[in-house]
């Protein structure tokens, strides 16, 4: 059957990076098998569990990395059961270990302890490319820090703010997940050798009530696998609301990035703020003058998938029966690594929008200017309470002229004329010998952006730039995007 003929997941074939897919592969999952079958075979061996050989295990590392896949799923199809046939197809190729390969473990021992290691490394990837895109947003903040824009509150004109000082807003969000991120991924342990029920019997059993060697097994093995530890209490499986904890930190990212890309989607639409896009790109097969924001829709798209999908591993958890139910299993399978290819999709996307970024100062200045009138008007109150004014006067002139002038842009698509009309009004203009042309010296920009630039610059230096410091030269990460 070819490729074609069947479904496959896009994640694989559009969005999701190679580093990440292998994370989830069968080869990496089969791997981690052995190396923990390997773990628990030394560790029972150095505590002195008789029959088990130093040619054992040196047999069994011999073929670590050589899997017989062949083997095993033919011995799948008839036992219904793959730690099983695994179990059997490792024990073909190390005859005199076949004996001891999963010597009193359950198959959660290398199902869980793998799903740990796997989302650890998960993590790490998503850790590396959060930075990245923490590291374009602090350059491209920094760079426009200065630029006055027009803020918009309800999307509705507002104070100006600047370009980079919105950039800020999105990298400090990022930030908090990457807070988040590292938290969790610090405090993930390893399953362990717990048992079917997590009482530990089957060692019991086997070092004979020794408590001192049962209680250095889990230790061992955490070490041998790069733990520090392993969970300290446990049905057969670690709490499914560790999976919670994971995908929950998935989300967050994926909301920050959605936010951001809804943000240069409708600055895309207002031609301030343009994604990239690539020279022979087709924006739309009907109008072949439009430049799409793609990449930014696409980071939405997935996202909402990321942010649903966190809802599988809480609900899982909630009713996980007593020491163990099978009920997690095609769920899990589907809802971790998925949730991890949609947001490694997501920061690609948002590591290659962010390097791209296009500004158009002129368009920004033109927007900006066009609403800035309302803005001064403040100040130009404020001036003649120095001269003399009533402010509650001035307030109801101020209004009276302002609804004119809205009328004059919305009704009948005239530019703002507000100074104009402020200036021929005889109870400001007139009044106080102020001239349209004095009116308009209020409108400088730069004026009304607050301490915008001041605050990107301390939220760099003070911030951004201490954290990205404890990760070093880490280098320049390109995403590339498929399609």
């Amino acid at each position: 059957m070819a490729e074609r003929d069947r479904y496959t997941s896009p994640l694989s074939g559009r969005y999701a990076s190679k580093e990440m897919q292998y994370i989830f592969s069968q080869e990496k999952k089969f791997r981690t098998w052995r190396q923990l079958w390997i773990a628990l075979a030394e560790t029972e061996m150095e505590l002195g569990l008789p029959g088990i050989t130093e040619e054992m295990i040196r047999e069994l590392k011999e073929h670590a990395g050589d899997i017989n896949y062949e083997v095993a799923e033919q011995r799948e199809k008839e036992v219904r059961h793959d730690v099983m046939s695994h179990v059997y197809a490792y024990g073909l190729q190390c005859p005199k270990a076949a004996g001891i390969i999963h010597l009193g473990a359950t198959s959660c021992y290398v199902g869980d302890n793998t799903d740990i290691i796997l989302m650890r490394e998960a993590l790490e990837l998503c850790e590396r490319k959060l930075i990245g895109v923490i590291k374009k947003l602090r350059d491209f903040a920094d760079r426009y820090k200065a630029l006055p824009t027009l803020a918009f509150t309800h999307f509705q004109p507002a104070q100006p703010t600047t370009v980079g000082k919105r950039a800020a807003l999105w990298m400090n969000e990022f930030m908090l997940d990457l807070s988040d991120l590292k938290y969790v991924k610090e405090s993930l342990q390893l399953l362990g050798s717990k048992g079917t029920t997590g009482t530990r019997a089957s060692f019991k059993e086997l070092f004979h009530g020794n408590l001192e060697k049962i209680r250095k097994i889990d230790p061992m093995i955490a070490k041998k696998m790069g733990f520090s530890s392993c969970v300290p209490v446990s049905g057969q499986t670690y709490s499914r609301k560790t999976d919670t904890r994971v995908l929950n930190v998935l989300a967050g990212i994926a909301a920050s990035a959605h936010k951001m890309s809804n943000d240069i989607r409708l600055l895309q639409h207002l031609k301030e703020v343009e994604e990239p896009f690539e020279k022979s790109q087709i924006g739309s097969s009907a109008m072949a003058y439009k430049r799409n924001p793609m990449r930014s829709e696409r980071i939405a798209s997935l996202a909402r998938f990321v942010m649903t999908d966190a809802l599988n591993p809480a609900i899982t958890s909630s009713v996980q029966w007593f020491e163990r139910t099978l009920d997690d299993s095609a769920n899990k399978r589907l809802s971790v690594p998925e949730g991890f290819l949609a947001t490694d999709g997501i920061l690609d996307l948002c590591l290659n929008v962010v390097d791209g970024l296009v500004v158009y100062p002129k368009v920004i200045e033109k927007h900006l200017m066009s609403e800035l009138p309302f803005m001064a008007t403040e100040n130009i109150m404020m001036d003649c309470v120095e001269k003399g004014g009533n402010r509650q006067e001035l307030h109801e002139v101020i209004r009276e002229n302002s609804m004119i002038a809205g009328k004059h842009v919305k009704e009948e698509g005239l530019d703002n004329d507000l100074l104009k009309l402020l200036a021929e009004d005889e109870r400001l203009g007139k009044r106080f010998s102020l001239t349209e042309e004095d009116l308009k010296k209020n409108l400088k920009p730069e004026n009304y952006t607050g301490l915008s630039e001041e605050q990107v610059t301390e939220f760099i230096e003070n911030y951004v730039d201490p954290l990205l410091s404890e990760y070093g030269e880490t280098g320049e990460i390109k995403a590339e995007i498929n399609v």
